[in-house]
């Protein structure tokens, strides 16, 4: 593996890796900072910075991503790409953020798949953030390709907040996924903590998303707000199932609001449990079909109604 490249140009790539590239990071030709790129299973480019450092592990499938102390405004690209049919990737990468640090983190998988055999990501990511640490963290899946053969991602995250420290997670799956089962848990043990989870998801066909979150509020003052916007079509299945535990002087909102279409379920459980007299949370949940007079409105200005349906589910999924 190539491990300093002075600048962020990919090399070795063919167009479909580059697609699947672009769709999951929103960048095209070079990127900003460090980067990992995994494909296939193995590990194919990688650049570091003087503040940012990534090794291999030696005991298991994954890297150590190390950010140091006061690093400010800087990006980590991680991305994934499967292109061969029949796959099953595991890879599990932790991140160790630097008291103080600001840092923006880029992952997701891509997987392209014209052959009969599933391919398969399971993504395991720890967050252990120090004092005072702020990551941005955006996580984007997309599957293609004309085979039968299943795409499916498991992704997990795990994040750990040392005092005064947050973590924005925002988690989109663009489209093509078959089967998804998305686990994301947080551990907030210290004081004036802040895990804020946002993720958008739209399913189709026969496909399947899961989503569980589970959050520990922990610390003094600790707080997060989860917010769940989803649309299923077709005959898809979405779960969605939210734990929320304040266990000290806490605020937690857990949001779901669902588009549901044709012959679609949708399941949402958001559950909430206070275990200090401090606790505050709040849970909401809203699943129903597109309103009428919205359709009406926009058809009056000369859209199809399946063109008004498209630009209210486009503005939902904002």
């Amino acid at each position: 593996m190539q491990e300093i490249e002075e600048r962020g140009v990919i090399k070795n790539l063919d167009k479909i890796d580059k697609t699947l590239l672009e769709q999951v990071t929103g960048v095209e030709g070079e990127f900003e900072g460090a980067y990992n790129i995994r494909k296939n299973g193995k590990g194919i480019e990688r650049k570091i910075t003087p503040n940012i450092n990534i090794v291999t592990k030696e005991d298991v499938s994954g890297i150590d991503v190390y950010v140091k102390e006061n690093t400010k405004l800087e990006f980590v690209h991680i991305p994934v790409i499967i292109t061969e049919s029949g796959l099953t990737d595991v890879v599990y990468n932790d991140f160790y953020i630097g008291k103080n640090a600001n840092v923006i983190i880029i992952a997701g998988c891509g997987i392209h798949n014209d052959h009969c055999d599933d391919s398969r990501h399971d993504g395991i990511h720890r967050f252990f953030l120090e004092e005072g640490a702020k990551v941005k963290y955006y996580e984007k899946h997309y599957g293609e390709g004309e085979g039968t053969g299943k795409r499916i991602l498991n992704p997990i995250t795990e994040v750990t907040l040392k005092e005064g420290s947050s973590l924005e997670m925002d988690s989109v799956q663009i489209k093509g996924v078959d089967s998804t089962i998305r686990t994301t848990k947080g551990n907030l043990i210290g004081d004036n903590t802040n895990f804020v989870i946002t993720e958008k998801i739209m399913t189709h066909g026969e496909q399947m998303a899961k989503t569980i979150f589970e959050v520990n509020l922990n610390g003094q003052n600790a707080s997060t707000h989860v917010t769940s916007r989803s649309v299923a079509t077709g005959n898809s299945k979405q779960i969605f199932d939210s734990k929320v535990y304040g266990n000290s002087a806490c605020f937690g909102h857990v949001e779901c609001d669902a588009i549901i279409k044709d012959h679609a379920t949708v399941t949402s459980t958001p559950e909430i449990t206070a275990n200090h007299v401090d606790a505050n949370l709040i849970h909401e949940a809203a699943i129903g079909k597109i309103a009428g007079d919205q359709l009406i409105k926009l058809m009056t200005l000369g859209l199809t109604e399946e063109q008004a349906e498209q630009e209210i589910i486009k503005g939902f999924l904002k």
